[in-house]
């Protein structure tokens, strides 16, 4: 085994809190302490992890020479001031996603990025998932024949959904909504896996109060010369759908549930890996196996600010209705 990485964890909201569960069981990821503005989930996470260390401050906690990785896992408002925080001590950064909501603050932050000196990667969860690999190799193969499309189907009975319902910013169209709290995962998957997207058109539809995030959206984008259709959509009694095909003339998969893959090469679908129980905590472990292997100076699949970036771009534009400069 080799050496562990102290971890600085900012943010102790859903994801945060499962941060804390899992880069223990990884081995080498080792928390330093948290940081919450809110005192009321701070008291929480000592509670459920009573061995966690509660910093007074988020500085405090970055500065901490016991720190070698700053996990940032606050609202997306709030990324730049943290990422740029924790280059101005030399940490190496893990950010969620999106990287930000301001596009020319982000655009500075990539930029910043690039002359530092440590890493600086984002969590879009799919780039280590075994769902993405398998569908990688596929293509790198000619498995699947002529790729002749791919879509993504959203719907949510909730928003938020119900484990993040204390997260009351997803909510808001400032910096929440499902686009990018979930169409940013596929969106990143399908640049990586066909090519940079292009929005050819969209339909989206806000709430009244000039206030609440998206309830609808339907978008045509093409990813390389692949087209890719979107539908999402909020309310209704029923199961919540996370599904994303890709076509092939030979053969095709679909992602079920963010994580679970299943192929075809006839008229049924098969599971491809049902084996694995928890297909969500694969994906996760392995997430973080690639920040490890990231942090030993090894090749690994994470997502660079760069990148995370142009992923965010091709996600306000589908938002706004505006064409952002992407770079």
């Amino acid at each position: 085994m080799g050496d562990r990485y102290g971890v600085a964890i900012l943010g102790l909201g859903a994801i945060g809190r499962r941060m804390l569960a899992n880069m223990p069981r990884q081995g080498r990821l080792e928390i330093v302490g948290a940081f919450d503005l809110s005192e009321d989930a701070a008291r929480s996470a000592k509670r459920d992890f009573e061995w966690l260390r509660i910093f007074d401050s988020a500085d405090a906690l970055i500065a901490s020479d016991e720190v070698d990785l700053v996990y940032i896992g606050v609202p997306p408002r709030a990324h730049a001031t943290y990422a740029q925080a924790a280059m101005a001590t030399g940490k190496s950064i893990f950010c969620e996603k999106p990287l930000g909501i301001d596009l020319d603050e982000s655009h500075q932050l990539a930029d910043a990025a690039e002359t530092h000196r440590k890493l600086s990667l984002v969590n879009l969860s799919l780039a280590g998932a075994r769902a993405t690999s398998e569908i990688r190799s596929a293509l790198q193969a000619s498995e699947m024949g002529r790729i002749l499309g791919a879509e993504i189907k959203l719907h949510f009975s909730k928003w938020p959904r119900p484990f993040q319902e204390q997260a009351e910013w997803l909510a808001g169209r400032d910096q929440g909504g499902f686009s990018r709290e979930v169409a940013t995962h596929f969106f990143y998957m399908l640049e990586n896996l066909l090519g940079r997207g292009s929005i050819e058109q969209s339909f989206i539809r806000l709430p009244d109060d000039g206030k609440s995030a998206e309830t609808h959206l339907v978008a045509s984008i093409s990813f390389g010369a692949i087209p890719m259709s979107i539908t999402g959509s909020v309310g209704g009694v029923g199961p919540d759908i996370v599904e994303c095909i890709f076509w092939g003339e030979r053969k095709s998969f679909r992602t079920t549930d963010f994580y679970r893959l299943w192929y075809s090469e006839n008229e049924n679908w098969q599971e491809r890996f049902p084996e694995i129980e928890n297909p969500a905590l694969d994906a996760y472990m392995s997430q973080l196996d690639e920040l490890v292997r990231a942090l030993d100076g090894k090749t690994h699949v994470l997502p660079d600010f760069r990148t995370a970036y142009r992923t965010q771009c091709l996600i306000e534009e589908l938002i706004s209705g505006e064409l952002p400069a992407r770079a």
